[in-house]
């Protein structure tokens, strides 16, 4: 059955025909330039999934691996802290060891001259120090041993 003549089909086709006509196929060098952007954007969203992948695996691994908890143990025991020396006065006694043991007390001075420390240079070759000339050592800083 032959259809009746439709304005708007007419319309549609010459529409079709006339563009048909004027296709023309796109140049190399655009096609291209289009697949090296798209390659670079899917190349761009894979290292993204993968960075967010790896970052979820790894904060799941942290939170479901036995972690750092308040009562651990650590690898190396410290050793007991020093008490630090308080200020005490100078004693007027010219005594530094303690009663029969020879051992220096903390806090007390010596009138003779360190034997453990080296010489210092600029004062000649005697080696003693410009303290043990006037008679007394400074106070040591150093925790006792």
């Amino acid at each position: 059955m032959p259809e009746p003549h439709d304005l708007l089909r007419s319309l549609f086709q010459e529409a079709a025909s006339t563009g048909q006509a004027r296709a023309r196929f796109a140049p190399v060098s655009l096609v291209t330039r289009r697949g090296e952007r798209m390659r670079r954007r899917r190349i761009a969203a894979l290292a993204a999934g993968a960075c967010l992948v790896f970052a979820g695996t790894g904060a799941a691994a942290a939170v479901l691996l036995p972690g750092h908890s308040g009562t651990s143990v650590p690898a190396v025991t410290p050793s007991p802290s020093k008490p630090t020396p308080t200020p005490t006065p100078v004693p007027t006694s010219s005594r530094s060891t303690s009663p029969g043991t020879g051992v220096p007390v903390p806090g007390r001075t010596s009138t003779e001259a360190p034997t453990t420390a080296p010489p210092r240079t600029g004062q000649g070759t005697s080696g003693a120090s410009a303290t043990a000339t006037h008679g007394v050592s400074p106070p040591s800083t150093a925790p006792p041993r």
